[in-house]
Parts: C-alpha cells; structure tokens; sequence
C-alpha cells in the first residue's frame, strides 16, 4: 500500500508537469510506462491494474487539454502551420496507440511473470521447511529406535516381576486390581514397541487401509481409554458422517491420541469430541475445558520441542502435525471462545465417498 501510495504521488506530479509542457505533445510523455512497469513488478494485480488504468486516462486527456509549450510548437507560416498541425496530430495519435500497446502489454506479461517468481519463491521457502521438518523426523525417528530397542529389556523384566507379584498377593483384591491396571499399561507399551516395525514397513510400502470413520475413532478411544483410565470423555458423531470412509496409516492412531493426552493433561473434566463430514473432509474436534493455550508459545505450536506442560519433550504435536500434513489434512489448535483448547483436524474423505457426491 505504501508503494502504491508514492506511484500515485509520481503519477500526479507527473501528469501536472505534462499538462503545463504540451500534453500528449511532450517527448517525454511516455515517461508513463515507468510507474506502470514498476507497479506491474512489485504490486498485486488489483494495484498494478489502477496505476495502469490512470496513466493511460491521464495521457488521453491530454490530447485535448493541456498547455501548450512554444519550445515544441514554434510558430510558422498558415500554410506550413495547417500542414505541420497535420503531421503532428498523425505523429501525437501514434504515440498514443504505441503508448496503449505498451501499456498493456508490460501490465499483463510483468505481472504474470512477477507473480510467478513470488509463487516460486513461497514454494522454495515451504520446500525448504518441509525439507527442515523431515531432517527433524528422521532424528526423532532414529532416538526413537534406540530406544524402542533399550526399553524391550526393562518391560520384560517388569513383566515378570508382576506376575511374580500377583501369585504372591493374589488374595488382597485391592492389590490384584493394580496389578491388573500396571499389567494393562505393561501390554500397551509393548504392543507400541513392536508396532514400530510393522508401521515402518507399511509407511515403505505406502500402503493406507480404507476404514469406516464412526468405528475407526471409537477404537481409538477404547484403546486410549485403556492408557488414560482416569480421562473421561464424550463423542458425537453427526448422522453426516454415516457411511463415510477415510484412507489412514498406523501413525494417524497415535496423532490422534497425542491431542487426547493433551486435552487430559490440561484437565480433568470431561474431553468432548466431535466428528462431522462436509466438504469431502472429516472434522474431527477435541476440545478440553483447561487453561487454553500460553500467549507466549502460540505462535510456535507445532514445533519441535515446544511444550507448555512441565513433564511434556515438546514431540507430541510436531509428530501430530507431520502426520496430517503427510496424509493431505490440516490441524488447528486455538484457545475456545468459551475457555480451554479446541483442536481442530481435517482430513480429506476416501475417493470413494467424494466420488458417491
């Protein structure tokens, strides 16, 4: 706008200086095609088309008013006056045709191309954070294999040691009920552990299974409710949603658990969840009803290594977000208008389904 603003200022300075010195008339007339080409390089199209438009309006007014300039219309003889005037109009009237080509041609093919090259540059620089975030996973992914292979050891020891416990204290209910929550948690952990082989065998395969969405999500909550026996929460599934199928991968599972534990851990009231279809897109939403989101982090939520909970390594929602981003949906997470979080997760419907719209 402030570029916009200072072409207006040199288009009007301009056109006063033409006006006083012959108008059309005036060699320099085509002095025009400065604040056009530079207004068609570095402005949007709605702001290149206004400069263009005036310049082109203001060199046509002046083919009939103007002041004239003696230095460019000496005076001669009637006859060599009336011919010359003649010539002049013809040569006047060509300037201003080659003014209007001109006009036109710099204003259509200088924006096409300034915008490209601005659309090529936000490529590279959304290539280049891509390519950023990737170098990120792989590093995540390789600690996460070191460890995955360091922790089978402990949770089989523990494994043992537990069911060691529970011949031994097998008559004290209260106790066997712990075991059985400490056994549950054990089983989950190793079913976590010895899915990392399978998921990265699929994710090489690219291989993505087509399930119904109503059932795929409440088996996500099953299975995290055995994690999170404390956490409550309620679903709803809008009647849109009823026959619709989504393509997934292993990993989408534990995206979708990483906003359950997070909506937890910010309190302890009941987690609502809400899935609905429009658009050819599932929305699926988890809002809790904690604190909301710091000011101070908002801006880098889903960033390595950003967490706003004391216990948290800052990986959960980075892991959240590249897994949506890699299965074409989108993910938001703003503070609700009411207190708390609301995430928000979209993701594209499977073929079949849109095609059936």
């Amino acid at each position: 706008q402030e570029y916009f603003a200072q072409l207006l200022a040199d288009l009007i300075g301009l056109t006063m200086l033409l006006y006083y010195s012959g108008g059309a008339s005036n060699p320099f007339v085509s002095f025009y095609l400065v604040p056009i080409a530079i207004s068609a390089a570095l402005l949007p199209w709605r702001y290149s088309s206004v400069i263009s438009s005036l310049s082109f309006l203001a060199y046509s007014l002046m083919l009939f008013y103007y002041q004239p300039l003696e230095l460019i219309q000496p005076e001669h003889s009637a006859h060599m006056q009336h011919s010359q005037t003649s010539e002049v109009n013809l040569h006047i009237i060509g300037m201003w045709f080659t003014f209007a080509l001109s006009t036109l041609l710099i204003t259509y093919f200088v924006v096409k191309i300034a915008t490209a090259l601005r659309e090529r540059e936000q490529q590279l620089a959304i290539k280049r954070e891509d390519d950023l975030r990737d170098e990120q996973i792989l590093a995540v992914a390789t600690l996460a294999a070191g460890t995955a292979h360091e922790l089978g050891t402990p949770l089989s020891t523990m494994a043992i040691l537990l069911g060691e416990l529970e011949q031994d204290y097998k008559t004290q209910a209260a106790l066997c009920e712990d075991f059985a929550l400490l056994k549950g948690q054990l089983d989950s952990c190793k079913k976590i552990l010895k899915g990392l082989v399978s998921t990265a065998n699929t994710l090489s395969q690219e291989d993505k299974n087509q399930v119904a969405i109503g059932s795929y999500i409440e088996s996500i909550l099953s299975h995290w409710q055995v994690i999170r026996p404390s956490a409550n929460y309620q679903l709803n599934i809008d009647d849109s949603c009823d026959q619709r199928h989504l393509l997934i991968d292993p990993t989408l599972e534990q995206a979708i658990a990483n906003l359950l534990n997070n909506a937890a851990d910010s309190c302890t009231e009941t987690i609502e969840v809400g899935i609905q279809c429009k658009h050819q897109q599932m929305q699926l939403s988890i809002r809790d009803h904690g604190p909301g989101i710091p000011l101070d982090i908002i801006d880098n939520i889903g960033k390595p290594f950003i967490s706003h909970k004391g216990k948290g390594l800052g990986l959960g929602l980075f892991l959240t977000h590249a897994t949506i981003d890699r299965l074409g949906g989108e993910i938001a997470l703003y503070t609700h208008e009411n207190g708390g979080t609301l995430a928000e997760l979209h993701l594209p419907l499977a073929n079949t389904d849109i095609e059936k719209d």
